[in-house]
């Protein structure tokens, strides 16, 4: 399980760093021809602003992944093991009940979105706001996998300790002061 989840991330930061450099790329090129040309490219627009929000999406679900959204460390690192297992799990909670009505938000937000297309691409709508779907479901099965590893005592101490806002030093860096 551990092989897979790595392979699906690393999947998931080859598809980020393309859409970044086609964002990037697309961004260039018009702004390129506009002070040149004083012209642009509407398509390169849209699709920089469609690259935009998959970005974003598929990022919160890599960054949810290593616990690297804002929390609230300061209260949780005055709590010692049994009240972190405690927080995380209230904490992992909330996560599932925010990322249900994400999923279910988009759900009912498709049909409409699927039947509008894009101005200039004519593209259907529901490729752009159904990654919330994907957002969704990953951070619900993350959250999940989570919670069944609290709940069976296999959480471990440095997990525990990050939860906390405990960073540990990146390999071969010391602690500066």
């Amino acid at each position: 399980m551990q092989r897979l989840s790595g392979l699906i991330l690393r999947l998931l930061d080859i598809i980020l760093a393309l859409l970044l450099a086609a964002m990037a790329m697309m961004v260039f090129v018009n702004v390129v021809m506009r002070y040149t040309m004083n012209s642009g490219l509407p398509l390169s627009d849209e699709l920089s602003r469609f690259a935009f929000v998959w970005l974003t999406f598929i990022g919160a679900v890599v960054v949810h992944h290593h616990r690297q959204h804002m929390g609230m460390e300061t209260a949780v690192a005055l709590f010692g093991r049994r009240g972190r297992m405690v927080l995380m799990g209230v904490s992992d909670l909330a996560i599932l009940g925010c990322a249900g009505i994400l999923m279910h938000g988009t759900w009912k937000q498709l049909p409409i979105n699927a039947s509008m297309s894009a101005p200039v691409s004519g593209l259907s709508m529901a490729w752009v706001y159904g990654i919330g779907l994907f957002t969704g479901a990953g951070i619900i099965l993350i959250t999940l996998e989570r919670l069944a590893r609290l709940f069976t005592g296999r959480m471990t101490d440095a997990e525990l300790a990050r939860f906390g806002g405990e960073m540990d030093d990146a390999p071969g860096q010391g602690h500066r002061e």
